[in-house]
């Protein structure tokens, strides 16, 4: 049954119309009144009245640029990670981002904090920052859709490591931040846990080590996924990949 984000309150009966994103891509499949949908919202967490689970609907209309639906049967099914992983990511350069996003929303992040890191490529502020912020939102959306999560990560605004760090995002959740240095404990040794967890993963080339000196400073643990060097993005999946498991 396809499966669409609805960003809104969802109650057994209600008649609601689709958000156009949704109405879009329903028209795209050519549906039809009286073919079933699945529906979901944020999920607990995003400050509105989010049940979670996820919703059965039946297309009631089908207009030129709008789509009604009649929400039925809620379902309290969850497939989230048996702990939530918190990704703050240093931005790798072009489309590997989006790749990211994507990839990490399929394994069950919890959130995504894009930071501008020392030796970060990608640089942005402002209406860009802010656009392109939006467009990595829409990318973890349609990945819920995909994969059946029923909690779309929310993508943070872009800040420095340095201004992240200042506003103490890090305060009450385990820190790990993947690294080179030796001595480091591999990811796959920790002990297991639910506790919520944040990831910390640099770009191309790693946090620099005034980096280092400073997230390790706030308690944060370095872990490693071996011997091996992986690309900024692919050490971020492998670790999250391990920790939601």
């Amino acid at each position: 049954m396809p499966r669409f984000f609805c960003p809104a309150a969802l109650a057994t009966d209600d008649l609601l119309d689709l958000p156009a994103g949704a109405a879009r891509h329903v028209q795209v499949l050519r549906l039809q009144p009286g073919d079933t949908i699945t529906l979901f919202n944020h999920g607990p967490g995003w400050g509105g009245p989010y049940p979670g689970g996820e919703f059965d609907a039946t297309v009631t209309h089908m207009g030129r640029s709008d789509v009604q639906v009649r929400v039925a049967t809620h379902h309290p099914v969850e497939r989230e990670a048996r702990r939530a992983v918190h990704l703050a990511v240093g931005m790798p350069a072009n489309d590997r981002m989006d790749w990211l996003v994507e990839k990490a929303t399929e394994l069950g992040v919890a959130s995504i904090q894009p930071l501008m890191t020392e030796r970060s490529v990608l640089r942005l502020s402002g209406e860009r920052a802010d656009k392109k912020v939006a467009h990595w939102q829409s990318v973890a959306i349609s990945a819920c859709e995909q994969c059946g999560g029923n909690r779309v990560p929310m993508v943070h605004p872009m800040q420095t490591l340095a201004q992240w760090i200042k506003a103490g995002s890090a305060a009450g959740r385990q820190g790990l931040l993947l690294s080179l240095h030796e001595g480091s404990m591999v990811v796959r040794s920790l002990p297991a846990s639910n506790s919520d967890t944040l990831l910390l993963s640099g770009p191309e080339g790693g946090l620099s080590s005034a980096e280092e000196d400073l997230v390790l400073a706030q308690g944060f643990t370095p872990v490693s996924l071996g011997p091996r060097v992986l690309r900024a993005e692919t050490a971020a999946l492998a670790a999250l990949t391990v920790l939601t498991q």
